[in-house]
């Protein structure tokens, strides 16, 4: 088979998944405009769709534009951030729709977020369980006599214990208020449920146990993006994993693959899993760049074994990755 026909095949396979998303992103950027003309690009030209019952990990190292893209689909920046490119749920153009639009038919309803600073968005002055009946109550519409069963049996799927329910947020170690935020965010049932770092403050059974509960959300017909830097518990739940290194997603692979054999394709990809104590316990080399002052080619390549004068030139992202030198490429360089 050409490589013209290789590529037919995958973009006929894209069309197919695109056709069949609940979510389709397209083109996703996000810059942020500062004093003196300047701009961070926090998110470049993301691309990636996610169909009802399927799990997407996204992963990469702290700042390289994670939380923002999903900030993005919720329309959630601040306001020197501009955003450009489309983000279809169920025909609505997220990155396109108004503030009232957001507030009243997405988010909670559409959307589920579990936060990765859970403490920030539970009002400090009302207890746990009043934060949950009050979501059952705007979410679900259950009455007023069986919001507090409702409301109990939300913590139960979020492991959060019973006996803290009538805490306040401020009584709460960083672990109980991530699984207090699970809890809110599991409650509407949401189509697609964003999930930004959700296992963070969790010892490793409380992991696998959060892990669990959101892919069986996926199970049951839903979509979840996974934002996680806890790559066990990402391949624990992922079908496919995305990759983003300095704003810019560098590889999009099935979890299989990406985990087992043959392995990432990037450089990066294969660096993150090789840092992990179970395998080669080895670090990435130096620092991600500052995304206010990103290289014009390969933002990796000052950190790559693999670079080469091609690497001036920034990589496409074709087949699944953007690199000049991937992984297990014909002619590719050897590391």
């Amino acid at each position: 088979m050409t490589a013209d026909h290789v590529l037919r095949a995958l973009r006929a396979v894209s069309a197919e998944r695109a056709e069949d998303a609940l979510l389709s992103v397209r083109g996703l950027t996000v810059r942020f405009r500062l004093r003196g003309g300047r701009e961070v690009a926090a998110v470049t030209d993301a691309d990636f769709d996610l169909a009802a019952g399927e799990c997407l990990a996204l992963v990469g190292e702290s700042g390289c534009g994670k939380s923002v893209l999903a900030s993005a689909l919720l329309g959630l920046l601040p306001g020197n951030a501009e955003t450009s490119g489309s983000a279809l749920l169920d025909g609505t153009d997220l990155l396109a729709a108004d503030e009232k639009t957001l507030a009243r038919t997405v988010r909670g309803r559409r959307i589920g977020l579990v936060p990765q600073s859970p403490a920030a968005h539970l009002t400090p002055v009302r207890t746990v369980r009043a934060h949950l009946e009050e979501t059952v109550r705007a979410l679900t519409g259950t009455r007023r006599g069986e919001r507090r069963a409702a409301a109990e049996a939300a913590a139960e799927r979020a492991a959060f214990p019973a006996g803290h329910l009538d805490r306040h947020p401020h009584e709460l170690s960083g672990g109980l208020a991530q699984r207090a935020a699970t809890a809110l965010a599991l409650i509407g049932d949401a189509p697609l449920l964003l999930a930004d770092e959700p296992t963070t403050g969790l010892d490793r059974a409380l992991v696998d146990r959060t892990a669990d509960e959101l892919r069986r959300h996926a199970d049951r017909g839903k979509a979840l993006l996974l934002i996680t830097h806890d790559l066990a518990a990402a391949r624990r739940v992922a079908d496919r994993v995305a990759v983003m290194y300095a704003g810019r997603m560098v590889e999009l692979a099935p979890a299989d693959r990406f985990f087992g054999a043959p392995g990432p394709r990037h450089p990066y990809a294969r660096g993150l899993l090789d840092a992990l104590p179970e395998r080669e316990f080895t670090p990435i080399p130096g620092f991600p760049p500052e995304l206010s002052d990103l290289p014009e080619g390969c933002a990796f390549a000052p950190r790559c074994a693999r670079a080469t004068e091609a690497c001036a030139q920034r990589p496409a992202f074709r087949a699944g990755v953007a690199c000049h030198h991937p992984h297990g490429a014909p002619g590719a360089v050897r590391a």
